[in-house]
């Protein structure tokens, strides 16, 4: 099984408002570059898109190192909540609808494919392929704003 090495980030103005997220892929000495955007959304689900986008670019089952600066997404998933509720029909413990259940379901379901870890960093201090993501993101979310 492949060993990919994989940084997200996402980037959004207004919440909602035109947001990008961009994501780095290592494989060795292998190394690819993946952005994207919309005009109308917000910052989770930009960051959930990089590590979609990122999981959904492999193209077998893979071991893979997400690292992120989205503590959403990070709690998401190591702490078990998007599971939890996916299990609950995308209801939270306060009985309140999660938010972004179609995303949540499909990073699930990638998670059930590959076998990931996820590492949690702080943004904006210098950890290098978070601030080239970072400049991904802000490109697309750019581009969409002048639209």
């Amino acid at each position: 099984m492949d060993f990919v090495e994989i940084f997200t980030d996402g980037a959004c103005t207004g919440n909602p408002g035109a947001g990008g997220w961009g994501a780095i892929l290592r494989c060795g000495e292998y190394e690819k570059e993946l952005s994207g955007g919309e005009p109308h959304t917000t910052n989770n689900r930009m960051e959930l898109m990089g590590v979609i986008s990122a999981l959904e670019a492999l193209r077998r089952p893979c071991k893979a190192t997400v690292t992120t600066d989205s503590k959403y997404v990070y709690d998401g998933i190591t702490k078990g909540w998007a599971e939890s509720w996916r299990r609950r029909g995308w209801v939270k413990s306060d009985k309140k609808p999660a938010l972004n259940p179609d995303l949540w379901g499909r990073l699930l379901d990638l998670l059930a494919v590959h076998e990931v870890e996820f590492r949690w960093i702080k943004g904006h201090a210098g950890h290098a392929e978070n601030e080239r993501c970072d400049r991904l993101a802000v490109a697309q979310r750019d581009k969409f704003s002048k639209k």
